[in-house]
């Protein structure tokens, strides 16, 4: 057919050239014909006349190859000059015949551009039938593609009436692991073995789409029950855990499934694949390998949880965050010896918010190491100060799991001390012991390596750790801090104030300056104090306050010191 059509515009390009030619002819009539019937007459003349024709005829040929219609201008000349010769009476037989040539080519000429618009709207059709097939169907898996999906969805919701429509959102768990071990060939036939029984598990009218990737879509129109998409979506998981024969391999294609439901026509399409998208999101969470629903309390959650990430990673860029200082007070004078720098974050809408409300999110966001270092320079700012006017002024700075291990902590912070003129043996780093005993070997290194900086080191929350004891005397530790539960507990019963007892005695025991945490009220002083405990801070002394407000208590614990000398 192909080679058919390209014999058949050859011919048409042929008869267009002679369709140019023979109407030249007869535009020249009067210069090539005429003059041989008369004798004197030049053979001059009339090659000239006719080299003239051959030189016009070429150009115009050529000047059709670029605008078509071109040849059509000798053509309608020669018509109309053909007819006012007639009409004159100066039309000879030959001239009659002549034009009589080029009608005849002119209806050739039409005849086979017929044929040939045909095959060419044959051919047309074709490839239109083959691109509307790309443009639906995945050219791997033979499935439809998301256009295909999209298009079909629309359709059942303008149909569903009091039906409900639902769509199954799958993804192949660990299929990347497949194909970085396999190759892509081996993840390629698994995705084909996939398209083949997410096919055999639907009816007639349901459509099957691969999304892109290992991420598949089914639809299911006109439900009369909701909880046929579970019955389909758990069948299709529990099929596709059948073991694969891929050439010599055996794989097995685990997925996750997300459901979301419409009824009648309350969704469009958009919001029913992106809701079927956050229910696969909660399966990948609850485990992978199950279906979830969606749910819209899960979904608030999320968007909150999203929302906050967005705002925090705004929070850092825009310096949203600020350091309040909480005293540590020597319990013999009841003055302030030092501070605890503590994070804060002023948030536009919800005002000031404590470490507890967004600590564990910079974790997890895996921002905690470059929080951490911010608040030691900021905080090393201001101590040193406060140290100008008041020398030997300590400073307590917390140092996140993230922070301990990272290789270049020791590196960091002897940039800190440099930059801001902190002298090392005033600034204390305080680690939880959950932390510190999470590789003891790992930690003890760490902290001998922050020790040659000259700093000082606290084990924050002592007591609450259940391998403390034992592993104490490995870590390079100068300072304990008494977790406040102890503390707290001391005037409720006699076996809590052993307790807050004992880890004193530990703390004496292997050379450690204590420091009580939490403190409530006067009682609770006294009897640190009665225990031989020297500094203690909390509530009953202060609240953690910005550095201007801890300025003024500093500035008024002076004055009182001067007013008594």
């Amino acid at each position: 057919m192909v080679r058919f059509g390209k014999i058949l515009d050859r011919v048409r390009r042929g008869v267009d050239i002679a369709m140019i030619f023979a109407s030249l002819m007869v535009l020249a009539w009067p210069l090539l014909f005429e003059p041989l019937t008369h004798n004197g007459s030049s053979m001059w003349t009339w090659g000239l006349s006719l080299g003239a024709v051959v030189l016009i005829g070429a150009g115009v040929a050529k000047l059709a190859e670029r605008w078509p219609l071109a040849q059509y201008a000798p053509v309608s000349a020669a018509v109309v000059t053909a007819a006012v010769r007639t009409m004159m009476g100066d039309s000879g037989r030959e001239l009659i015949w002549l034009i009589l040539i080029v009608t005849g080519i002119i209806l050739i000429r039409q005849f086979l551009g017929s044929h040939t618009n045909e095959g060419l709207m044959r051919d047309l059709t074709r490839q239109r039938a083959i691109l509307a097939r790309q443009a639906f169907r995945d050219p791997l898996t033979g499935l439809g593609n998301r256009a295909m999906f999209m298009d079909h969805a629309r359709d059942a919701l303008d149909d569903a009436d009091e039906t409900t429509t639902a769509v199954i959102l799958f993804d192949l768990d660990g299929f990347k692991g497949i194909n970085d071990t396999y190759g892509h060939a081996a993840g390629d036939e698994l995705l084909k073995i996939t398209a083949e029984r997410l096919n055999a598990n639907v009816r007639a009218n349901d459509t099957v789409s691969r999304l892109g990737g290992d991420e598949f879509v089914v639809l299911l129109p006109r439900l009369a029950d909701d909880e046929i998409a579970d019955t389909v979506a758990t069948r299709i998981l529990r099929d596709l855990q059948q073991p694969v024969a891929v050439d010599d391999l055996v794989l097995t294609a685990r997925a996750s499934a997300g459901i979301s439901i419409a009824r009648g026509g309350e969704h469009d399409v958009d919001s029913l694949l992106r809701e079927a998208d956050e229910a696969l999101y909660h399966a990948k969470d609850d485990g992978k390998g199950v279906v979830r629903r969606f749910d819209p309390s899960r979904f608030a959650e999320t968007a909150q949880r999203r929302k906050d990430e967005n705002d925090l990673r705004r929070a850092l860029a825009e310096c949203q965050f600020e350091v309040h200082y909480q005293p540590i007070v020597d319990l013999q004078g009841n003055y302030t010896v030092g501070v605890e720098a503590l994070v804060r974050w002023r948030h536009p809408l919800r005002g000031l918010l404590s470490p507890g409300d967004f600590i564990d999110l910079t974790e997890s966001l895996g921002l905690m190491h470059r929080l951490g270092l911010w608040v030691l320079r900021e905080a090393c700012v201001q101590a040193v100060q406060w140290q100008r006017e008041h020398p030997g002024f300590k400073l307590n700075v917390n140092l996140s799991a993230t922070q301990l291990a990272s290789p270049e902590l020791t590196d960091e912070i002897r940039t800190v001390l440099t930059d801001t003129g902190m002298p090392a043996d005033l600034l204390v780093l305080e680690l939880t012991e959950s932390a510190a005993l999470t590789d003891l070997t790992e930690s003890a290194r760490v902290l001998d390596s922050l020790k040659s900086l000259g700093v000082r080191i606290a084990l924050d929350d002592f007591g609450t750790g259940f391998s403390s004891l034992s592993h104490l005397g490995a870590l390079p530790v100068d300072v304990v801090k008494i977790d406040k539960s102890f503390v707290q507990a001391m005037q409720e019963t006699t076996a809590n104030g052993s307790v807050a007892e004992a880890v004193l005695h530990i703390a004496r025991t292997f050379n450690l300056s204590p420091v009580a945490e939490g403190v409530e009220d006067e009682v609770q002083a006294e009897m640190l104090r009665e225990l031989a405990c020297t500094q203690a801070q909390g509530y009953h002394f202060a609240k953690p306050m910005p550095a201007s407000e801890l300025t003024g208590l500093l500035t008024r614990q002076t004055t009182k010191v001067l007013q008594r000398r």
